[in-house]
């Protein structure tokens, strides 16, 4: 299975965090998932710590290394596609999780009401 984490399930996970569920938390340690971080929560975290809305120790894109996970790069598709989506999110960040979890058919593991409304995408909840 593939999962694609949101980004606070990025931040739960690295912290070991106790809001992460236990489905999730089994999901994503199960070794035969491959388990993907967007180049674009990893932009998003940089963004926030940057402006402090979040700390976060050391460089995100080492903690795809350190965690075991595969980046995902932003490819011209996913933006194409993100930017197209008939969905009312107004976090481009969000919107782009969810077009590359679509396009490259992957279950999405958040913890967003707002993106647990769309259903085109398979999803799992995070909590």
């Amino acid at each position: 299975m593939d999962l694609l984490l949101d980004t606070h399930v990025v931040l739960w996970w690295d912290s070991g965090a106790s809001e992460l569920g236990t489905a999730a938390r089994a999901a994503i340690a199960e070794p035969r998932n491959r388990i993907y971080v967007s180049a674009a929560s990893i932009w998003e975290i940089a963004i926030k710590s940057t402006k402090g809305k979040l700390q976060f120790a050391g460089a995100p894109s080492a903690s795809i290394d350190r965690n075991g996970f595969l980046p995902l790069p932003i490819a011209p598709a996913h933006a194409e596609f993100a930017g197209m989506l008939e969905w009312a999110h107004p976090d481009p960040f969000d919107r782009m999780l969810i077009a590359q979890a679509q396009f490259e058919k992957m279950i999405l593991v958040h913890a967003d009401r707002v993106i647990e409304t769309y259903k085109a995408v398979p999803q799992l909840w995070a909590r």
